[in-house]
């Protein structure tokens, strides 16, 4: 098997049964605001795209590169598509002239069949509204003598059946670094920015290690980020100045945590380097530069190689902000109206979740979403909101003209926005803002509806635990962290208060606790 990195979480993976291509990303992705780092431009995209099989794992935009899928890859190529509970990714891909697609079951070991010989493969699919654009998955993929886990940014919680079907995992490739906009954006002293951004950084590598312990492959290939900032305006947000509170480090600096914990197995690669493997036997790795200047653009080279590229993009960036809505134009409450009272109406379970009006700052214009009486309106005289957010006319107009289905997809992750909270983060939030389509909401209201199961007890720490987390399932064997009195499931960071079951990230998520002996919290 060869194993081609194309950038970020890219990669094209040969084997004798067929060529597969995953989650290609080229263009600057969320208005403008990520480019992939290192530079993939000058790669031979007609070559990388003239596959047997095409995987996305899901229609965040660093992975869903629709003007490069169009342009670049073979539309006869059989896309392995993951099991959603909304088929938003198939009919994008539809609309781009894919056609052949192999419909996989969650978590189900399939051999695909092509005119080069059987392919198995598993795709890990997660279904939850944080997961994605209410989707994320990862790809398992033998041809008989290597096996490969890309998990890219998924966050998986049942890997056994991985194990299961699959026996001894070769080659993992996963996400170890921050793509998320906290802390950066919100309106809190620098001081207490740095001190959520140095946890931040040091829990997403903690989970990461996690999840290559509990894989146990042979090799791990660090990737799925971080983006690069090219932008004047966000380019403070690149590591390049050794910053302990930047939340997003690079491969270097994550390979350096795996050799301090043990683990020197990490492979560094950059756009067109490429890994043979037969089996767990790395047989050769090669670079498109020489190795010793590889390091190089992550280390001591690092801020010359970003203001280099930030010169090759600016044509392309500007040419993009030229597409963006003027930032003039008609008020912006009936459009805003238009589009959110439709899908507050049609969900209790989010709205009750959010539970305050919710303030949007457009410069010259205000408007409040009014969630508890599920209508747009605009702010009475001297109103106090407990969730804000400041985001430029311009952007706005833009997702209003173009219908996005998904604001957390565009507005959110491009961090051209600020945000104030009185509180810990709100799920149902950023739920609301994923789903702005008539499906999207109604499958997201009822996961929030469907009661959890919780019934399973285990004892961690001199504590009684639930064994899944109320966020999202995880196992807390796994993913628990118990420090004193507080848990932490680092499957996304969220925190509990044993005593009393209160989560301390978000509304809601009661934890069912107590001491070991007592059978009841303290």
């Amino acid at each position: 098997m060869r194993i081609t990195s194309v950038g970020h979480a890219g990669f094209h993976i040969e084997t004798k049964a067929g060529s597969i291509l995953c989650d290609p990303w080229v263009n600057p992705a969320y208005f403008a605001a990520w480019v992939p780092f290192p530079d993939n431009t000058q790669l031979d995209w007609d070559a990388l795209g003239d596959v047997d099989y095409l995987y996305v794992s899901h229609l965040h935009r660093d992975h869903f590169d629709a003007a490069h899928l169009l342009k670049h890859v073979n539309k006869d190529a059989v896309v392995l598509l993951p099991d959603y509970p909304v088929p938003d990714l198939q009919r994008e891909l539809e609309g781009l002239g894919f056609h052949k697609f192999f419909e996989t079951e969650d978590s189900v070991k399939h051999t695909v069949t092509g005119p080069k010989g059987d392919l198995d493969i598993m795709i890990i699919a997660m279904r939850a509204p944080a997961d994605g654009p209410l989707g994320d998955s990862g790809l398992v993929v033998s041809d008989g003598e290597t096996v490969a886990f890309n998990m890219n940014d998924a966050r998986p919680i049942d890997l056994d059946v991985m194990h299961t079907a699959f026996g001894h995992i070769d080659v993992h490739m996963l996400q170890f670094s921050g793509a998320i906009w906290f802390p950066w954006v919100y309106d809190m002293p620098q001081r207490a920015k740095d001190a959520f951004a140095i946890q931040k950084r040091q829990r997403g590598m903690d989970r990461c290690r996690q999840y290559i312990s509990q894989v146990d492959a042979t090799w791990v290939i660090p990737s799925a980020g971080p983006p690069c900032f090219l932008d004047d305006e966000l380019r403070y947000l690149n590591d390049d100045t050794d910053n302990p509170a930047n939340i997003f480090p690079d491969q270097v600096v994550f390979i350096d945590q795996m050799r301090q914990h043990g683990h020197d197995k990490g492979l560094l690669m950059i756009p067109g380097s490429a890994a043979d493997f037969s089996g767990s036997n790395l047989n050769a790795l090669e670079h498109p530069i020489p190795a010793d200047e590889v390091e190089k653009i992550f280390t001591t080279g690092k801020a010359d190689y970003i203001e280099s590229f930030a010169q090759r993009m600016a044509p392309t960036i500007a040419a993009i902000k030229a597409t963006w809505a003027p930032a003039e134009g008609e008020p912006l409450l009936e459009p805003l109206r238009a589009l959110f009272e439709p899908i507050m109406v049609q969900t209790d379970q989010i709205c009750d979740g959010i539970g305050y009006p919710v303030e949007l700052d457009m410069g010259a214009e205000k408007v409040v979403l009014d969630f508890p009486k599920r209508i747009v309106r605009e702010p009475i005289a001297d109103e106090k909101f407990r969730y804000g957010f400041a985001i430029a006319p311009n952007i706005v107009r833009t997702v209003l003209r173009d219908n996005e289905p998904d604001w957390v997809n565009t507005i959110f992750l491009s961090l051209r926005f600020t945000a104030h909270r009185v509180g810990g983060f709100n799920e149902y939030l950023y739920t609301f803002f994923k789903c702005l389509t008539d499906e999207r909401i109604a499958y997201a209201d009822g996961w929030f509806a469907e009661s959890h199961d919780d019934s399973a007890t285990i004892i961690k720490d001199g504590w009684e635990i639930q064994r899944r987390c109320p966020h999202l399932k995880a196992d807390l064997t796994k993913f628990g962290i118990i420090e004193g009195d507080k848990l932490t499931c680092n499957l996304h960071g969220w925190d509990w208060n044993l005593k009393t079951g209160a989560c301390l990230t978000s509304k809601g998520h009661q934890l069912r606790s107590s001491k070991v002996g007592t059978g009841n919290t303290e």
